[in-house]
């Protein structure tokens, strides 16, 4: 399987009614030389500016991204490219990456590569050290900047050195 680690920047809390500004993933591989970046612009004119300004854009800025249909099918081609067999989607916090990919990937290609389920890698930890309270944060070795491919290369570092050090049963 290809687990593909994900974490997506938007101007709001849900899709469609807000606009997913920015997203990265990386092929969760020893080497994490795979990466996809996506800057897609506004489908909303609604957004929350502090919500916005995690990101490091303005306003201006998005509504000059690319198209979000063309952004999504050039990262479908991406996942294609780099999966050998079945791509899984792993992220931080899967309940709201996922829900922004899995809407723009059925709204604009009307499918969605990855399915219809995703992984949680914070879930993942806590059952692996039995600890509900716990974080896999201090495994990144990548800062966190809320630059969508940095965030998601540091979330894909932290599964590694779960495989590595901890002993994760997990192929890729």
């Amino acid at each position: 399987m290809a687990f593909i680690m994900v974490d997506v920047e938007s101007d709001g809390p849900i899709p469609g009614d807000f606009s997913m500004i920015s997203f990265g993933a990386v092929l969760v591989n020893e080497q994490l030389d795979k990466t996809f970046y996506g800057q897609l612009k506004p489908i909303s004119e609604r957004y929350i500016p502090e919500a916005l300004a995690v990101s490091n854009h303005t306003r201006e800025e998005t509504l000059a991204f690319e198209d979000p249909a063309t952004v999504m099918l050039q990262f479908k081609n991406w996942i294609l490219s780099v999966s050998k067999d079945r791509p899984i989607f792993i992220s931080d916090n899967n309940g709201f990456d996922w829900m922004f990919i899995c809407w723009y990937f059925h709204h604009f290609l009307g499918e969605n590569p990855f399915g219809f389920s995703s992984q949680n890698l914070g879930s993942l930890y806590k059952g692996m050290t039995k600890d509900t309270f716990t974080t896999f944060k201090h495994l990144r070795k990548t800062r966190h900047t809320h630059h969508p491919v940095d965030d998601a290369q540091g979330n894909a570092e932290a599964l590694l050195t779960m495989k590595k050090e901890l002993g994760l049963k997990i192929k890729f």
